[in-house]
């Protein structure tokens, strides 16, 4: 039996739909959680980041405005204050993650998520 497959979508985003194609593609419908309206508490993202591998500095789209006009550059600041900020602006999430079970991945590229299928 295989986990059930959760992804952390934006539908205006090309990735996150390409993304999950692949997935369907498969045969799979995920759960899809539209993160910017539902954004996962800093709990939830500490733990997807356990099951990637990766800290909290990963997963931030440094390129969004918003990365430099908060600070977020500054080395200083610790996992758990990088999690609030992810949590309060998740238009700062890079994106998609996919999920499944305990393991966990990001979409870029989008063919990146058939190491978990």
């Amino acid at each position: 039996m295989s986990s059930k497959i959760l992804i952390y979508y934006n539908p205006r985003c090309r990735k996150s739909r390409e993304t999950l194609q692949i997935i369907r593609d498969k045969g799979i419908e995920p759960d899809i959680r539209h993160y910017l309206d539902d954004p996962p508490t800093p709990e939830e993202l500490a733990e997807v980041l356990r099951k990637m591998g990766k800290r909290a500095r990963d997963i931030f789209r440094k390129s969004e405005p918003l990365y430099k006009n908060l600070g977020l550059k500054n080395k200083d600041l610790s996992d758990e204050k990088l999690l609030e900020y992810l949590h309060k602006y998740p238009i700062l999430i890079e994106r998609p993650i996919v999920i499944k079970g305990q393991r966990a991945v990001l979409g870029r590229p989008p063919e990146d998520v058939k190491k978990i299928l």
